[in-house]
């Protein structure tokens, strides 16, 4: 128990500061208000709160001409946070275990088809516009979480910061249509949805599938979780390749 309150009681002590307990108080109630509004618009696409959120913090930031480094540092406490709040998401896939083991090779072939299409059709406008191959080639781990996008760029010759950039509002547009790209398409499957918010919109998808259901939320995490996988080493080796 010791190996994981120790190293949580140094990051605290190395944070506690009147501005870290500052932007980390005002974070946490920004982020409070816009769930509320999310929960007042009855879950609207454009109140998402990840969205909103960040809205008022850049705004907040810019008006008092704060830069984003100095914010960073100060709440760099939540950030390590994201880490536990990662692995629990194996509590939705814990009770849905045996649901997911059903689908078999059905999961494994749309996770891997849906890894494929959104980040080729993505580099494939890029390419076809005429933009740096760097750039063009960084689009590809866009449908990856950002540590792994990061690495996974930097490898393949694109560029990490670009590539946070781009996973980041991947994320966001995909949480932000998926419902009316649902609605239009009249597919209410759970696993389908779980699947497609996974697959394309990482951590933000799979946050937003929590919100549906928890079957849902299991499917996107373990989508999440294979297509970062699959993409962070097998990306490389084809570049590497073909290159």
């Amino acid at each position: 128990m010791s190996e994981i309150i120790n190293p949580l009681v140094s990051v605290v002590k190395s944070v506690i500061t009147f501005n870290a307990v500052l932007w980390i108080t005002l974070s946490i109630a920004i982020y409070m208000i816009a769930s509320r509004l999310y929960a007042k618009t009855k879950g609207h696409p454009l109140t998402l709160p990840l969205l909103t959120s960040a809205l008022a913090l850049g705004g907040i930031l810019h008006f008092l001409n704060i830069p984003v480094a100095d914010y960073q540092q100060s709440t760099r406490l939540i950030h390590w946070l994201l880490g536990p709040v990662t692995v629990a998401l194996a509590v939705p896939l814990y009770f849905q275990c045996k649901h997911i083991a059903n689908l078999g090779w059905r999961l494994w072939l749309a996770i891997f088809a849906g890894g494929v299409f959104a980040p080729a059709l993505a580099w494939a406008i890029l390419y076809w516009s005429s933009v740096p191959v760097a750039l063009s080639t960084t689009m590809l781990v866009k449908s990856i979480t950002t540590p792994l996008a990061m690495e996974t760029a930097e490898l393949i010759g694109g560029i990490p910061a670009m590539a946070a950039v781009f996973v980041i509002f991947t994320g966001m547009v995909g949480a932000i249509v998926a419902p009316w790209v649902f609605k239009w398409l009249g597919g209410d499957n759970a696993e389908a949805q779980g699947v497609a918010l996974g697959t394309v919109a990482h951590a933000i998808g799979t946050a937003k599938a929590l919100q549906i259901s928890e079957l849902t939320g299991a499917l996107a995490a373990i989508s999440l979780s294979l297509n970062g996988i699959m993409t962070a080493f097998i990306l490389p080796m084809l570049i590497s390749t073909l290159g």
